[in-house]
């Protein structure tokens, strides 16, 4: 069975020139800022899109169901494809089609239609975030740590700078027309631009590993870690800006500039995570992170009619939450191994999360109030810590073989 590192092969700087990597990955960190783009516009235009299809936010929040289900529907696509076809000719025709749907979505009056456009976004998405990964590992070989961190990073960054061009929009137009348009204009050229870009060779599977034992239950364990935390992530960015709205501790521009402080913490969270995880073993970052999660979560809600403890909340939940997703990957395979298999449980996990909880939570935002969305993450977050508790406890019974316990640089398998 391939592993993530099988994908990797040999170094490939005796194949590809220094100025061909440096494009290579030039375009892939374009790429992922697009990526980041389109998760993070969503959020602060729901009102409006609700607006737009004369729906209420209980029926729009369909809207996180239909994108989750093309990205889970695109990662396994990509999965096959990326083994069989010309890696740029998918990125491109992905970024050509998010930009071509993208400008349709402030036109679209229907909410079973924009369902279905969020649907088709998120396959494209899909295919992206499967190839962007994978190519960089072909690209840069052993040497992909830092690069691949890099990578999430850029993916942050796009997503921090959405909802400031929603925000700059709403002040000069008044809608949120121009504000996908101008995100789906940069995509075009982007996407031009990787197919004139020649592609890594293609690398097929390695099956060395196919003797290697999986534990069923861990990965299960480790597969709802996943849920919880990547739910938290896409809830808190996806409502945050209308629970702030609601309760009246923002107007729509501060709100969405609350927004870019989420994915903005997120995204700083990334980047302190690389020097940070070279002196702390993987599982302590994880407890570190989720006891942040959990800590942020009572601040918003003990703080529901305070800006400040809004602020503080949503600053510390972004930072926190922010490693978590590269720190699980790091953390099970220094512990049990990373196969493709084992992989796509964990990406099964955390989008089939992003598809529920917001989806959940916009079933009973009205009905119960705004407070329900901080209550809902709390509850996950205490969950994922429980969680997390009892995967390391199960490592922890044999120390030298446990990433939790040995050094960070040091990788052991079950």
């Amino acid at each position: 069975m391939m592993t993530f590192r099988d994908t990797a092969g040999m170094d490939n700087s005796s194949t590809d020139t220094k100025r061909g990597r440096i494009l290579k990955t030039a375009a892939y960190y374009l790429s992922f800022i697009t990526f980041g783009t389109i998760i993070g516009v969503i959020g602060p235009t729901l009102p409006e899109l609700a607006g737009q299809t004369g729906t209420k936010l209980s029926q729009i929040s369909y809207l996180f169901t239909g994108h989750s289900l093309g990205y889970l529907a695109g990662s396994l696509l990509g999965g096959q494809l990326f083994d069989r076809a010309r890696g740029h000719a998918l990125i491109g025709s992905a970024l050509g089609i998010m930009a071509s749907i993208m400008m349709l979505i402030p036109l679209v009056p229907l909410l079973w239609l924009l369902i279905g456009i969020l649907f088709i976004i998120g396959i494209a998405e899909g295919v992206l975030d499967v190839g962007g990964n994978v190519l960089l590992v072909r690209v840069h070989g052993d040497r992909v740590g830092p690069y691949m961190n890099a990578l999430h990073f850029f993916f942050g960054f796009g997503a921090l700078i959405a909802p400031m061009v929603v925000a700059k929009v709403m002040a000069l137009y008044g809608d949120i027309t121009w504000a996908y348009w101008f995100l789906a204009f940069f995509m075009f050229p982007l996407s031009v631009l990787i197919f004139q870009v020649k592609g890594p060779a293609i690398r097929r599977p390695s099956h060395s590993d196919d003797s290697r034992g999986e534990n069923r239950l861990m990965v299960l364990l480790i597969t709802i870690f996943f849920f919880t935390h990547v739910g938290v992530e896409i809830s808190y960015g996806g409502w945050i800006y209308t629970y702030a709205v609601t309760l009246g501790l923002a107007t729509e521009i501060s709100a969405a500039y609350l927004t870019s402080a989420f994915w903005g913490a997120l995204t700083l969270g990334r980047l302190l995570s690389v020097p940070i995880s070279m002196r702390l073993k993987p599982g302590s970052m994880l407890v570190i992170n989720m006891t942040g999660c959990v800590v942020a979560g009572i601040i918003v809600l003990s703080g529901t009619r305070s800006v400040h403890a809004t602020w503080a909340g949503t600053v510390i939940m972004g930072m926190s939450i922010g490693p978590l997703f590269a720190t699980s990957i790091n953390f099970a395979d220094r512990n049990m191994g990373i196969t493709s298999r084992v992989t796509s449980w964990f990406l099964i996990g955390g989008g089939t999360a992003g598809m529920f909880f917001p989806w959940f939570i916009g079933q009973f935002f009205e009905s119960r109030g705004p407070v329900f969305m901080p209550v809902v993450l709390l509850i996950t977050s205490a969950a994922g810590m429980i969680i997390l508790s009892c995967i390391i406890v199960f490592f922890s019974r044999n120390r030298n073989r446990s990433g939790f316990l040995e050094k960070p640089g040091k990788r052991h398998s079950v």
